[in-house]
């Protein structure tokens, strides 16, 4: 029986089947084009009256330098990742990073303002904690996230290489969701 035709043919088949496999598997695999996943996170700032360019501001900078990350605002009666509002106090954020259909909130504080802080500054920092990013005090004013121990004459709204860093490895091949937000919230009193 293992002497039939069928068999014959069956195994040089098999065989084959198996050359071409194991050819296929040594095979370098053609170059793949790189495409890192883009997280889409909405804000909500209808409860931010005063702060609406500085929010625009703060916003555009991310999404100008991180690349997997596009920050977006929310149709009017949709759900947001981040909730600004402006308060009277000092601001202060959830330290992220906020995943998608997770929540944070940013309140851009006067205090600072009054202080003499900039509010486009204040704006993108405050957005930089809910991106999962701490605070670095005391730092240069190159630094984003020094925050408020940069000085009042700091107006940099750009975070730096090591920061977009950071939040591009948060939110790396569209990981984001499965990545714990800290949930602390971090106040940027002096």
């Amino acid at each position: 029986m293992l002497d039939s035709p069928w068999f014959k043919a069956a195994g040089v088949a098999a065989a084959i089947t198996l050359a071409t496999a194991t050819a296929a598997q040594a095979a370098p695999a053609p170059a793949a084009e790189s495409t890192s996943a883009v997280v889409t996170l909405r804000y909500d700032d209808s409860r931010a009256g005063g702060w609406e360019a500085e929010i625009a501001a703060g916003v555009a900078s991310w999404n100008a330098n991180v690349d997997n990350v596009q920050l977006v605002e929310a149709a009017p009666g949709t759900r947001a990742e981040i909730q600004i509002v402006a308060t009277s106090g000092w601001p202060q954020a959830t330290l992220g990073p906020v995943r998608p259909g997770g929540q944070a909130r940013v309140e851009l504080g006067s205090q600072a303002v009054t202080e003499g802080h900039d509010k486009t500054r204040i704006a993108a920092h405050e957005i930089g904690h809910s991106l999962g990013l701490p605070d670095t005090k005391p730092g240069p004013c190159s630094q984003l996230m020094s925050g408020s121990s940069a000085g009042t004459s700091c107006r940099n709204a750009v975070p730096d290489a090591a920061e977009q860093s950071r939040v591009e490895s948060a939110y790396a091949g569209g990981l984001a969701p499965r990545v714990p937000a800290d949930g602390r919230i971090l106040v940027d009193a002096p």
